[in-house]
């Protein structure tokens, strides 16, 4: 877990497993292990010398990975999977997929060692990569995995050598030169209004599956929509509708809400997973934005579709 509110301590949390894996279950780092096998990239028998210098220790391994790196440089897009296949089989039961962390742990290591001996991380028998890489395995609570000054920030900044940040991006510049002729509105008499596909409300959990009982309030995911909206089209509290994109279409109940624009309405994020219910039949609970969002719609550099301005129309069912 690598949300870091902690600056200049900066935080990480390796979360271990809790439950034993469901019979016929992989991780994910098996399945890309696997994929990466199969499509030839690296052969179990050529990490064979790796895996014994694993068991060896830390200091040992580390020296055959990078000499086999080194020797093998076409490797490194595969590098995660080698070190899982390696180290991961080295490694308390259950931490395998962790091994990935070692190189990350040597790469900060290298860039800031005083920060990282500053927050505590030192081991006179071990290589301060080695000493990282191991208090991070070791810890159940997360550690502070270097210790900033706040006039170190600007060294976090990857910077021109000029120490400038450069801002002056040729495509950015070519469309706010064309602003003033772009469309100030997408809505249409097919499509007339606004959706916002994806909106943080108080019980939204990022498509987290679990029982959906879990939500105190909001747990079909209500399509929010102006008063002025609602009863222009006859429609009231708890009323289903079908909303309509370019992109496709989905069932769910309104909620009137004096908050919203007219013109615009909103679903929330982290629904549109089926659930059984007491019975065992499954249920989908709310919409899941995607299925509403449309390519046509889309950021002209990132191709990152409109999720938050997708033309719609609803239809009272």
């Amino acid at each position: 877990v690598f949300f870091n509110f902690h600056f200049p301590h900066n935080v990480f949390y390796l979360r271990k497993p809790i439950l034993p894996a469901v019979e016929g279950t992989l991780p994910e780092a098996e399945i890309s292990a696997r994929l990466a096998e199969e499509l030839g990239l690296y052969t179990l028998e050529e990490l064979q010398p790796l895996r014994e210098a694993a068991k060896k220790g830390l200091a040992d391994f580390g020296a055959a990975f990078m000499a086999y790196m080194a020797a093998n440089r076409d490797k490194a897009k595969v590098g995660p999977m080698i070190l899982y296949r390696t180290l991961g089989e080295a490694l308390p039961e259950g931490m395998a997929p962790a091994a990935a962390l070692w190189f990350m742990a040597h790469n900060v290591a290298t860039a800031y060692p005083v920060q990282v001996r500053r927050a505590g991380i030192t081991d006179d028998t071990m290589s301060l990569g080695d000493a990282l890489f191991s208090r991070i395995l070791e810890s159940d609570d997360g550690i502070v995995f270097t210790d900033h000054e706040y006039d170190e920030a600007w060294d976090l900044t990857r910077v021109a050598q000029d120490r400038r940040i450069h801002v002056n991006i040729p495509e950015l510049v070519e469309l706010f030169e064309t602003l003033a002729d772009r469309p100030v509105s997408y809505v249409t008499d097919e499509f007339p209004f606004v959706l916002s596909a994806g909106e943080r409300r108080s019980f939204t959990a990022n498509t987290i599956f679990r029982d959906p009982a879990w939500r105190k309030t909001d747990r079909d995911g209500a399509l929010a929509v102006h008063p002025a909206d609602a009863e222009r089209l006859g429609l009231s509290e708890g009323d289903r509708v079908r909303v309509v994109t370019d992109g496709g279409h989905a069932e769910t109940v309104i909620a009137v809400d004096a908050e919203m624009h007219e013109g615009h309405v909103s679903i929330p994020n982290g629904y549109g997973l089926e659930f059984p219910d007491e019975k065992g039949e499954h249920f989908v609970h709310g919409i899941a934005p995607n299925e509403l969002t449309s390519l046509r719609w889309k950021d002209e550099i990132a191709g990152t579709p409109w999720h938050k301005h997708v033309p719609a129309r609803l239809e009272k069912i």
